[in-house]
């Protein structure tokens, strides 16, 4: 190589070192979230109808949630393979990402009789852990609610009713109380009071 490249090699070099690592920075969480973007939306908010929203989700959630994925500790279609994929590092720059996008929440067709009394339900039986009527997190990081794709929803409440998925002993307590005095119907009651709500709070 004669001086003249090895001179413009140096300063292709030295300006890639320069450049590179905001330029890496920058790029790294729209390069770690590609595989999100397909099921849960750019932004972190699903098109539906299956995949839940992940816009605003707590960070620490997020990570926790997807540890128990790589580890086969939460059952999955496959986010369990998918989780295999990353670090906890990559979890937690993914987690800072999607906590900071708005959360979309999308019109849905529901039944107004059974909104009026999943709302009686949740102020009833859920409302001390998923707050404003399910649009927020509590300080216990309890996901949001309000605005979640109906069927997700449901298969959320299923699989915790069967105890397909573990759920904190409180929860579990409640939810037992409310199928017995209301009935399993209670549980899409619940799915078509949160899926009613489209204020983008």
């Amino acid at each position: 190589m004669t001086d003249k490249y090895k001179n413009y090699a140096i300063l292709i070099l030295a300006t890639g070192l320069i450049i590179s690592p905001t330029a890496w920075a920058t790029e790294l969480p729209l390069m770690l979230i590609g595989n999100c973007t397909v099921c849960h939306g750019l932004a972190g908010s699903s098109v539906g109808p299956a995949a839940p929203s992940i816009a605003r989700m707590d960070s620490e959630d997020f990570v926790d949630t997807m540890l128990e994925y790589q580890n086969d500790e939460r059952p999955s279609t496959i986010m369990g393979r998918i989780a295999k994929g990353y670090s906890e590092a990559d979890f937690q720059i993914m987690a800072d990402y999607f906590a900071k996008q708005a959360l979309v929440r999308y019109s849905q067709p529901v039944d107004a009789e059974k909104v009026k009394t999943g709302q009686q339900l949740h102020k009833k039986y859920c409302e001390r852990c998923h707050e404003n009527d399910g649009y927020g997190y509590s300080d216990e990081g309890y996901g949001i609610l309000a605005g979640q794709w109906m069927p997700y929803l449901r298969f959320s409440l299923t699989d915790f009713q069967s105890r397909v998925r573990d759920m904190p002993r409180k929860m579990e307590k409640r939810m037992q109380k409310m199928v017995t005095q209301h009935g399993e119907e209670s549980l899409e009651e619940l799915v078509h009071f949160y899926g009613s709500h489209t204020n983008q709070k």
